[in-house]
């Protein structure tokens, strides 16, 4: 099963989680793919997450998650002992978000959230400062992302496997040049067989 986690004011409507349905699909294989839509506090986003992944050998359980998505795939990965790959991961999402408080209209949905300070205090409960097992996690991290320092990400997940792109941005929005790579990674080829 691959959950995708998607980024703070995103949605399952993403760029990034329909292309990875889509892709799923064609390989038929969509049926254990599984993209919710987040809760806009911490806790509640953690506990829908570990919900999905519960009662699954790890080994059949891959995490993919941009952004603040990451930061969560990170400390799932950690619970579970499953694999996760980290697309421009949140590092300090409680320190970075603390200018977004309140009413922020969600992209790819006409929803909004209201974004409130006890979601700072629990994005600090579900901080992971280390990686116990650094063979369980690929990061993409792009040069040209302009909201989260690559470098910040490549230090945090040293050891694990990484794809540093030259330029790019947040988004990744040249994802689908390495969408298979992630799916690898996550134990399905790109003939649609389980590795």
């Amino acid at each position: 099963m691959i959950l995708y986690l998607h980024g703070f004011r995103s949605s399952p409507g993403s760029r990034k989680a329909t292309m990875l349905r889509e892709r799923m699909r064609a390989l038929g294989r969509e049926d254990e793919y599984a993209c919710p839509a987040l809760p806009t506090s911490p806790r509640a986003a953690a506990e829908l997450a570990l919900g999905f992944a519960s009662g699954l050998p790890p080994a059949s359980v891959a995490l993919i998650g941009s952004s603040l998505g990451g930061y969560y795939a990170t400390w799932l990965a950690e619970r579970l002992g499953c694999r996760a790959v980290l697309l421009n991961p949140a590092i300090t999402p409680a320190r970075d978000l603390e200018a977004h408080l309140g009413r922020q209209p969600v992209y790819f949905s006409a929803d909004e959230i209201d974004f409130r300070p006890e979601h700072l205090q629990e994005l600090q409960v579900l901080d992971t400062p280390a990686i116990s097992r650094p063979e369980r996690y690929f990061l993409v991290a792009a040069t040209g992302d302009a909201l989260i320092d690559y470098r910040t990400m490549t230090s945090k997940y040293a050891g694990a496997r990484q794809r540093v792109i030259t330029g790019s941005n947040h988004e990744l929005s040249d994802f689908d040049l390495y969408m298979d790579e992630v799916l690898d990674f996550c134990g399905i080829s790109s003939n649609g067989r389980r590795q």
